[in-house]
């Protein structure tokens, strides 16, 4: 009997101790609590880490802020993974690999990863201090977009006025990656979507033959 307490309490101690480690992997800037999707991505976070060689090293002291699931067109489910902005640089270093081995693992929907970034309130009166550009509404939405479609590149963008007085902002990206990037065009307009509240259409521009 006293053998199989001392067992219990083994398996207690390890349980807890791998919950503390793949709770590290998350850290959500209000303190808020997990949701059980987040505690998936946290957990398959931390199972890269332990298992992949590749990815071993540079997710050590990587952690994301959150994750959420997005329903997009075509009957596709996005995971938005949100990184701190501070680490977004280290993350984009590992991106595709980490993308790849996460959609093996949420098998058959997209995986993106965008940063948290913060939007300052327009200041009330004009003798406030002046808001970093970087955090204006429309900065932050320009950044989202680049962080959807990474490593891809943004190489223009038209905004179209509809009869209805409505905007829909056009996206075109490098043709290059078309090949790997077409798939998830529908995913990046829905997320954008989601996250922004306005429409977004992402093409390539048409190449003209010689």
């Amino acid at each position: 009997l006293r053998a199989t307490l001392l067992y219990v309490r083994l398996v207690n101690r390890l349980a807890a101790g791998t919950m503390s480690a793949i709770r590290k992997k998350i850290v959500k800037d209000d303190g808020a609590a997990l949701s059980e999707f987040e505690k998936e991505v946290a957990q398959a976070l931390f199972d890269l880490e332990a298992t992949n060689n590749e990815l071993k090293a540079e997710l050590k002291d990587l952690y994301i802020n959150g994750a959420q699931e997005i329903d997009v067109s075509g009957g596709r489910t996005a995971v938005v993974i949100h990184v701190p902005f501070r680490k977004l640089k280290a993350f984009n270093k590992i991106q595709q690999r980490l993308v790849r081995e996460l959609e093996k693992k949420f098998s058959g929907k997209d995986v993106v990863l965008v940063a948290t970034r913060r939007i300052n309130p327009v200041p009330s009166s004009g003798f406030a201090r002046a808001r970093p550009r970087s955090r204006t509404l429309t900065a932050v939405h320009a950044a989202l977009l680049e962080d959807l479609v990474y490593p891809t590149e943004i190489v223009g963008k038209r905004q179209r006025y509809r009869l209805d007085g409505s905007r829909l902002l056009k996206v075109y990206l490098d043709p290059k990656d078309r090949n790997t990037t077409e798939y998830k065009l529908d995913t990046f307009a829905g997320v954008y979507k989601k996250l922004t509240g306005k429409e977004v259409v992402f093409e390539f521009p048409v190449q003209e033959s010689a």
